[in-house]
């Protein structure tokens, strides 16, 4: 009897002990598996495994005005087939869509076409990028039977500002600067600055949105500026040799940094050249060939390899207080050789597309005089005998 209660009671013991186990464990392992399988999980883990089936730059720069490139590839699981494809542009609208292996499929907007890629890729091109195709675009392929699949890649467009090489003007004349930005539709304003080669840079003109070109208080009244956002023209009239520097056109946008280039500008003042001479002793004449100038000129003679001349000549320069420079060439000749040839100095100048020629005129002078000395005897005698002839026809009317 003893035995059968001993009996029951460890029975009763080995019951308990099993349910309180069950009763802690199985709830533990209930929720360590809920951690696993929580349908947030589950979501996190699919959005994974879609965004990896599919290979697509994120972000990608293309610059305007020229032909671009969107690709992206899909890695297919066994037994999966691509049925189409399809590019959706930054309104979600259907950009272009085709079957793989039957170009006859491919339909879209004309601004792009479909481009040769390996298989399980795609890529289209932008046959000329503008700003309109800044945006988003998405690339979906529909596979069976797991469904569609897709990747997204976002395009910048990019422009940079292209300016004239450096130029140069003469003193007193018209320049026009300019410069250009192929994005117009990103610019908040266009700034001219001017930098002088010693000292601290201003600005010249600017014009913005929705306002009239500004031109500053010291260049009003011989600056203009064009009212565009795109190709913007300096315009500089009468320039001065303090305009002289260089000139940087910055275009100010809402999306990036300025971008700016920088044109600089040379001025010319071109020379007018004299000549004179005088006799400086018996037989022995000092010419003079002078020439005011930006930057200084180059004087030379056509007769420094006469005999007669009386070595080589002297050639001085003279800085002026306006940035021009007097250059003084002296030579001495023998004044026999003054009556044989026409002696010239030719003036060499930066500013001029060929020299320019000044006679001393000495043998130019003495025709000069004989041909005026006999169109007056003719005109003389052409006279004469106009008179002679009307007293004639005066005499017969008197008859």
């Amino acid at each position: 009897m003893f035995q059968k209660t001993e009996h029951v009671q460890l029975l009763a013991f080995n019951i308990c002990l099993r349910t309180k186990i069950e009763s802690t464990t199985l709830p533990s392992l209930l929720n360590e598996s809920a951690v696993v399988f929580t349908p947030a999980a589950a979501g996190k883990t699919a959005g994974v495994d879609v965004s990896g089936r599919v290979t697509a730059p994120q972000h990608l720069e293309a610059p305007v005005e020229k032909p671009f490139t969107l690709t992206c590839s899909v890695s297919r699981d066994r037994g999966e087939t691509l049925k189409q494809v399809r590019w959706l542009d930054v309104q979600n609208q259907t950009l272009l869509s085709y079957q793989p292996g039957l170009r006859d499929s491919v339909s879209g907007q004309q601004h792009v076409e479909l481009a040769t890629s390996p298989k399980d890729s795609s890529a289209i091109i932008i046959r000329r990028v503008g700003f309109r195709d800044e945006g988003c675009y998405t690339c979906i392929f529909d596979m069976h039977p797991s469904g569609s699949k897709q990747g997204q890649t976002c395009l910048t467009v990019t422009s940079q500002v292209t300016g004239e090489s450096n130029k140069t003007a003469v003193s007193g004349k018209k320049v026009s600067l300019s410069c250009s930005y192929g994005l117009p539709e990103k610019v908040q304003q266009v700034i001219w600055r001017y930098t002088p080669a010693q000292g601290e840079s201003t600005d010249v003109a600017s014009f913005a949105k929705r306002s009239d070109p500004m031109i500053e208080p010291p260049y009003q009244g011989r600056v203009w500026l064009s009212a565009s956002l795109s190709d913007s023209q300096l315009t500089i009239q009468p320039v001065t040799i303090q305009d002289e520097g260089c000139y940087t056109c910055m275009y100010n946008t809402h999306t990036e940094k300025p971008k700016s280039t920088r044109v600089c500008l040379s001025t010319y003042v071109l020379p007018k050249p004299q000549v004179s001479y005088k006799t400086t002793s018996p037989g022995v004449i000092e010419a003079n060939c002078t020439s005011v100038s930006r930057p200084p000129a180059e004087i030379v003679w056509n007769a420094e390899r006469d005999n007669r001349t009386m070595g080589p000549p002297v050639t001085t320069q003279l800085p002026q207080g306006d940035g021009t420079t007097l250059v003084i060439s002296t030579l001495t000749v023998r004044s026999g050789l003054l009556k044989d040839v026409s002696v010239k100095c030719l003036v060499h100048h930066k500013g001029l597309e060929s020299p320019i020629a000044v006679s001393m005129n000495t043998k130019i002078g003495t025709a000069l005089t004989i041909l005026i000395s006999v169109t007056t005897v003719a005109a003389l005698l052409v006279m004469s005998l106009c008179f002679c002839l009307w007293k004639c026809f005066l005499r017969k009317e008197e008859d």
